[in-house]
C-alpha cells in the first residue's frame, strides 16, 4: 500500500511561535502514524502572494484585458504556470489531507496564505463550473483549518463582541475549501494562546496531539449538496422550490450560509453534524 501524504500549508513568521509548536506536533504525530508529511512554510519560502502576469509563462490569451482567472486556467491546461505554482499543485495532488496552519488575521488567513489560495487553486486544476462543492475536483481529499486567535472564545460567540465564529469561517470553509470539493474537517481552534498560562498552552498542544490520532477518520462538516439546487443559469443556481417547501417546517436553516431567514444551525462550521436531513439523492427536478 502506498504511503499516504499530508500537506501542511503553514504561515507564521517566527519559528518560536505557538503556531510553529502546533505545526511540529502535527508533523511528529502524523509521521509516527506512517504518513508522509510535507510542509509548505510560506514565509520561509518567500512565497509570493501577488496574483500577476508573472504567474504565466509565454504569451497571454488576451493581453488587451488581463483576467487572472482566465489566463491561469489556460496556462494550467497548457503547462505554462510558473514553477512555484506548479510545485504547490503537485503537493496538493499528492496529499490526502491538507492542514492550513495560521494565526487568524482580520477574521481570515494572513495575506501570504490568501495568496497561496489565489495562485495555487487555479480554475481547471481546483474547480470548474461543472465540478463544484460536493461534486468538486477534490471531493476525495480532506482539508481543515488549524489556527490561533488573539480573542477569547467568548468574544466569538453569537452574543460576543466579534460575533459568531461560524459566520467568520463560512467564506474560507465553504467558499474556498468546499467550493473545490474538499471534505472539510472541523477546525482546530486555539483560543488566545498568547494570553494563556504555559500550562494551558501545553494542554492545548496535548489536545491537538490526541485529536491527530484519529483525525483522518473524522466525519467532515455538513454543507448543502449541489443536488438541492437548480444548477442552471435559467434557474439562477437557486434551491429547488420543493426544497424550500420542505425546509419551511424545520427550525433551522440548511447551513450557516443557507440560513433561509431562519436561525443558523448550531455550530455548523465548527462541529460535524448529522447529514440525515440531507436530500442529496432526491431528484427535485420532478
Amino acid at each position: 500500500m502506498a504511503q499516504k501524504t499530508v500537506l501542511i500549508v503553514y504561515a507564521h513568521q517566527s519559528p518560536g511561535s505557538f503556531n510553529a509548536a502546533v505545526r511540529d506536533v502535527a508533523m511528529r504525530e502524523l509521521a509516527e502514524q506512517g504518513y508522509r508529511v510535507i510542509v509548505s512554510d510560506l514565509y520561509a519560502m518567500n512565497f509570493s502572494a501577488n496574483a500577476t502576469q508573472d504567474d504565466i509563462i509565454g504569451d497571454l490569451k488576451s493581453p488587451e484585458l488581463f483576467q487572472y482567472g482566465e489566463e491561469t486556467m489556460h496556462a494550467w491546461m497548457e503547462g505554462r504556470l510558473s514553477d512555484d505554482i506548479v510545485a504547490e499543485q503537485r503537493k496538493v495532488e499528492e496529499a490526502e489531507l491538507i492542514i492550513f496552519q495560521f494565526p487568524l488575521y482580520w477574521f481570515s488567513v494572513p495575506a501570504i496564505m490568501k495568496g497561496w489560495m489565489d495562485r495555487v487553486l487555479t480554475q481547471g486544476f481546483a474547480f470548474s463550473l461543472e465540478k463544484l462543492y460536493n461534486n468538486g475536483i477534490f471531493k476525495d481529499k480532506k482539508a481543515m483549518l488549524s489556527f490561533t486567535t488573539g480573542a477569547t472564545q467568548t468574544m466569538f460567540r453569537p452574543d460576543g463582541i466579534n460575533g459568531d465564529i461560524n459566520i467568520a469561517l463560512w467564506p474560507l470553509q465553504n467558499g474556498t475549501l468546499h467550493f473545490c470539493g474538499f471534505q472539510v474537517l472541523p477546525p482546530q481552534i486555539f483560543w488566545s494562546p498568547a494570553h494563556c498560562p504555559s500550562a494551558v498552552r501545553t494542554a492545548m498542544l496535548e489536545g491537538w496531539r490526541a485529536r491527530l490520532k484519529g483525525l483522518l477518520g473524522e466525519k467532515p462538516l455538513t454543507f448543502a449538496p449541489c443536488e438541492l439546487f437548480d444548477l442552471s443559469f435559467q434557474g439562477g443556481f437557486m434551491l429547488w422550490p420543493k426544497v424550500r417547501e420542505e425546509r419551511d417546517s424545520q427550525p433551522y436553516g440548511l447551513t450557516t450560509g443557507h440560513h433561509l431567514g431562519k436561525p443558523l444551525p448550531p455550530d455548523n462550521q465548527i462541529t460535524a453534524q448529522s447529514a440525515g436531513e440531507s436530500s442529496a439523492k432526491t431528484d427535485y427536478r420532478k
